[in-house]
C-alpha cells in the first residue's frame, strides 16, 4: 500500500514555518538559565516571550533587561532576527550556506512570504534582503555606540547598540533599558531617537521598496508599490506628529514638561513608533485618550507589505482609501499616479481589514470580560498585538492566563498575516463550478 505524502500550500508551510520557531525559543525560555532569577519563568510566559520577539512584537511579561539573563537576552534577539527577516528568509539563507538548491515548491512559499507577485528572481531578492538587514543594523548600531559606549563602557555599549539596532529595524521593541521603561530616560536625546526612528522607518518600508529607492534614484522611476509606500508613510508620520504635538502639547505627564526638542522629538517619535516598533519615550498609560485612539489607528495601519512590520499594511489602507474615493468620484476604475489598481487587489485589500477589524473587536470584547482595565486601553492592547507593535498602556504581567493566551494568539495571526492565516486553515477544494457565472443580483447598500 502506497504512503500518502501531504502536500502543503505555501501558506500552511509559513504558518507551521512560524509556529515551529515559536516553540523552540518558548523551550529555551522555559530553561532555568534563561532566567536573572536562575529560576524558570514558566511555560506560558515563556510562550508569551518566544511568540512577541518571533512575531517583532515587543509585548513583555517579564523585563527582558531586569528578569532575563544574558543567554535568555541572546534568544530573545536571535529570535527577533529570525522573525524580522521571516522563516523562508531565514531558512533560504541556511540552504546557500549549505549550497542546497532551492526547489521550484520552495520558491513559491518565498513569493508567498515576501508578497511577490513574480516568481522570477525571488531567490536572489533574499540575498539581497540578507545583505540589506545586516548592513543597516550595522551602521544603526555603530551610531548607536556613539551614545551607548560613552554611557555603558565598551563591552556593554556594544552589545547595547547592537541589540537595540536589531531590535528596531525588525520593528521588534524589546529593549534592555529595565524597569520597563524603553527609551523614556532619551526624550530629548537626538542620536538616540533619529537614529532608533531611522532604523523602525527603512524596516517598516519593506525590502522590495529599499531595493528600488537603491536602484532607480528618481520619484518617477520608482514602481507603483514604491509610490504608494513611501508617500502614505510620510503622510502618516507627518499627520501623526502634529497630531501628538497639539493634543500632548500641555499634558504635564507627557510632553508638558519638555524643552522644545523634546516636545518636538517626543511627537515625531510617538508618530513613528506605532507604525509597529513598540519602543517609546513618552509614558504611554499618561496619553490622553484622543492620542491613544490615534496610536490604535496607526498601530492598526501598521508598516508596509515585505518588511519587518505588521498591521493591515500603508497599501492596504491606501487601496482601500482610493477606491472609496473612486466612488465618490463617480470614477469605473480605480487610480494612482497614472495607473489603474485592479479590483482583485481592491478585494484583496477589503478582506484583509475585515477580517483584521473583526479579530480586533472580538479580542477587545473577550479581553474587556476578562481584565478590569478601561475600554481604550483594551483597544490599545489588542491593536497593539494584532499590529506587532509592542506599546501598551498597563503591564501585560499582570494579565490573567487566559488572556496572556488571546495576546498569543493575536500576535501571531497579526506576524503572519490574518488573510495568510485565514487561507492555510481554509479549506480549499476544487470546485466544479468554478466558471459558472451566475446571473447578477440587485442589493440595496448605505
Amino acid at each position: 500500500m502506497a504512503k500518502r505524502t501531504i502536500r502543503l500550500l505555501p501558506t500552511q508551510v509559513l504558518v507551521l514555518g512560524f509556529a515551529s520557531m515559536i516553540i523552540m525559543g518558548a523551550l529555551l525560555l522555559t530553561l532555568p538559565v534563561a532566567s536573572s532569577t536562575g529560576e524558570s519563568i514558566g511555560f506560558l510566559n515563556a510562550l508569551f516571550e518566544a511568540t512577541s520577539a518571533v512575531c517583532v512584537t515587543g509585548l513583555v511579561v517579564v523585563d527582558t533587561g531586569d528578569d532575563l539573563s544574558l543567554f535568555g537576552q541572546l534568544v530573545i534577539i536571535t529570535l527577533i532576527q529570525m522573525g524580522g527577516l521571516g522563516f523562508m528568509t531565514m531558512a533560504t539563507m541556511v540552504f546557500l550556506l549549505l549550497g542546497k538548491r532551492i526547489t521550484l515548491r520552495e520558491r513559491l512559499v518565498i513569493q508567498e512570504a515576501l508578497n511577490e507577485f513574480k516568481l522570477q528572481g525571488v531567490v536572489r531578492l533574499t540575498r539581497n534582503i540578507i545583505g540589506i538587514t545586516f548592513l543597516i543594523e550595522g551602521i544603526g548600531a555603530l551610531i548607536l555606540a556613539l551614545r551607548f559606549v560613552p554611557m555603558y563602557g565598551w563591552g556593554k555599549g556594544l552589545y547595547f547598540s547592537v541589540f537595540h539596532a536589531i531590535s528596531a529595524f525588525c520593528n521588534a521593541g524589546f529593549d534592555l533599558m529595565g524597569g520597563y521603561r524603553s527609551f523614556t530616560d532619551f526624550t530629548d536625546d537626538f542620536i538616540v531617537n533619529f537614529t532608533i526612528m531611522g532604523l523602525i522607518v527603512c524596516g517598516g518600508l519593506g525590502f522590495s521598496v529599499l531595493l528600488d529607492i537603491y536602484r532607480n534614484r528618481h520619484f518617477r522611476k520608482w514602481s507603483l508599490h514604491t509610490k504608494l509606500v513611501v508617500c502614505v508613510t510620510a503622510a502618516l508620520i507627518t499627520m501623526g506628529a502634529l497630531f501628538f504635538f497639539i493634543v500632548e502639547f500641555n499634558n504635564p505627564a507627557t510632553l508638558g514638561s519638555q524643552n522644545w526638542r523634546g516636545k518636538i522629538l517626543g511627537a515625531l517619535f510617538q508618530s513613528v513608533t506605532p507604525r509597529t516598533a513598540g519602543f517609546n519615550t513618552i509614558d504611554q498609560a499618561s496619553l490622553t485618550n484622543a492620542s491613544k485612539f490615534m496610536t490604535i489607528i496607526l498601530m492598526f495601519i501598521g508598516a508596509s507589505p515585505a518588511g519587518t512590520g505588521g498591521g493591515i499594511k500603508t497599501t492596504t489602507a491606501s487601496v482601500i482609501l482610493l477606491a472609496v474615493l473612486s466612488v465618490i468620484k463617480g470614477r469605473r476604475d480605480v487610480e494612482v499616479f497614472g495607473r489603474r489598481i485592479s479590483y482583485a487587489i481592491v478585494n484583496r485589500a477589503l478582506a484583509i481589514a475585515v477580517i483584521s477589524f473583526i479579530l480586533l473587536v472580538s479580542v477587545s470584547m473577550v479581553l474587556s470580560l476578562l481584565e478590569p482595565y478601561p475600554l481604550v486601553d483594551v483597544l490599545f492592547e489588542t491593536a497593539s498585538a494584532l499590529g506587532t507593535v509592542g506599546l501598551a498602556t498597563f503591564n501585560n504581567s499582570d494579565l490573567s492566563d487566559i488572556s496572556k493566551i488571546f495576546i498569543i494568539m493575536t500576535m501571531f495571526a497579526g506576524r503572519v498575516g490574518p488573510l495568510t492565516l485565514t487561507l492555510a486553515f481554509a479549506k480549499r477544494m476544487a470546485s466544479d463550478t468554478g466558471n459558472v457565472k451566475y446571473p447578477e443580483g440587485k442589493v440595496m447598500v448605505g
